[in-house]
């Protein structure tokens, strides 16, 4: 199963970023402070700087730094989805409803939100995955219809993620066919308006 990151060398990389840090600032404190430290108080050093570690990469913005900074020079990369995204679903009777989502995603998770005039889904489970160097999400969703006398209902989309130039610009899309547990299918097509993932992007 594939994932953004390869835990391996993330494990590998935090325990390299601790030993370094760990080192370095035993050497800080030893030629600013105190010259007679003794080498042993590097092992009170090391869990400080393991939590540092592990909070820089985990948290959001951090992680979306390096991510560009790898993207530009490994353009294989998996890229950074996150964002407000707007675009429409056509059924199989050919209506197309105007929709729009929100991405938000880490190293360690991906979260797709997408809205109609009359429903809104939620993410049961994202996989990020390579296919033949096509980048895809396999998602599954909880649609909540508007009206009160539909039910929830459960669907499936693979999307594939494309990078479109246009206006010599890029612009990311996600475009997949979907099926939901109603019998219904169907085509979602969207894209990135902006990487702003914090905007409000429902209809009600």
């Amino acid at each position: 199963m594939f994932r953004i990151i390869d835990f391996s060398q993330l494990i590998r990389m935090v325990a390299v970023s601790t030993t370094l840090l760990s080192l370095g600032f035993y050497e800080l404190v030893r030629r600013l402070w105190i010259s007679e430290m003794p080498g042993i108080r590097i092992i009170s050093i090391a869990p400080w700087a393991a939590l540092f570690v592990i909070w820089l990469i985990s948290a959001n913005w951090f992680s979306r730094l390096i991510w560009a900074v790898c993207c530009k020079m490994n353009k294989s990369l998996f890229p950074d989805l996150n964002g407000s995204w707007e675009g429409e679903i056509t059924t199989e009777n050919g209506i197309l409803i105007p929709a729009r989502a929100l991405v938000v995603q880490n190293l360690f998770k991906t979260r797709i939100d997408i809205h109609t005039a009359t429903s809104r889904s939620a993410t049961l489970e994202t996989t990020p995955s390579m296919e033949l160097g096509q980048a895809k999400i396999y998602y599954m969703y909880r649609a909540f219809p508007k009206s009160p006398g539909w039910s929830p209902y459960t669907g499936a989309t693979i999307f594939d993620v494309r990078c479109l130039n246009e206006n010599k610009s890029q612009v990311l899309e996600l475009s997949g066919l979907y099926f939901t547990d109603r019998k219904s299918i169907g085509r979602v097509r969207l894209r990135r308006v902006n990487a702003d993932n914090t905007k409000d992007v429902s209809y009600y």
